[in-house]
């Protein structure tokens, strides 16, 4: 069983002023070396999914030997767009399974990628999404690579939402604890986010 892991960065950061998230720091680290860290060492193989120069994501981070995957054009076509990239990257590799982080997220836990197989292969689905706190994260999930095709019709339907895809899938819960620190799955989106996320670093 083959797994591979694609961080999801292709957001354009509005409310953060136009910034790439993934180039942001939080502490000493940019918010994509610490997704690297997280993920990185669950996954066979790993891929950033994002739309800026690539140096920029090596210097911030990034392995060598990590692929850079730019979204499918037309472009601007929200996170499916790059879970669908993802897909095409980990099934020219052989993967059976690709797991996705969105960037943002500097808690990610490091027992994601066990726990959303666990759920698949217990719910028998196929599919897994990560909650917490009576929340989705749909952007934390588990996606056969056999799953390609079907997204890439939704996509092209004009689907745009990576839960509504999950939810028509009957994809599985894998549920994760919070507390007593931040949620595993706190994402920052906002400035206060970003300062919120310092504090709780301490």
């Amino acid at each position: 069983m083959r797994i591979f892991g694609t961080i999801l960065a292709g957001g354009q950061g509005r409310r953060l002023g136009g910034v790439d998230k993934a180039l942001l720091r939080l502490g000493d680290e940019t918010l994509l070396a610490r997704a690297v860290a997280r993920l990185g060492p669950q996954v066979e193989m790993l891929a950033l999914s994002a739309n800026g120069p690539e140096a920029a994501y090596r210097a911030a981070g990034l392995g060598r030997e990590d692929a850079v995957l730019p979204d499918p054009p037309p472009g601007d076509q929200g996170p499916l767009a790059g879970v669908l990239a993802g897909l095409d990257w980990a099934r020219a590799g052989g993967a059976d399974w690709l797991v996705t982080a969105a960037v943002d997220t500097p808690f990610l836990p490091c027992d994601l990628v066990p726990r959303l197989l666990l759920a698949a292969e217990t719910a028998g689905t196929g599919m897994a999404i990560a909650a917490s706190g009576g929340r989705r994260h749909p952007t934390a999930a588990l996606w056969p690579v056999g799953f390609r095709e079907a997204l890439a019709a939704e996509l092209a339907g004009g689907l745009r939402r990576l839960g509504a895809f999950g939810v028509a899938r009957g994809a599985a819960l894998a549920e994760f604890p919070v507390g007593p620190g931040p949620d595993p799955f706190f994402n920052i989106n906002t400035a206060g986010d970003l300062a919120s996320a310092g504090a709780a670093l301490g």
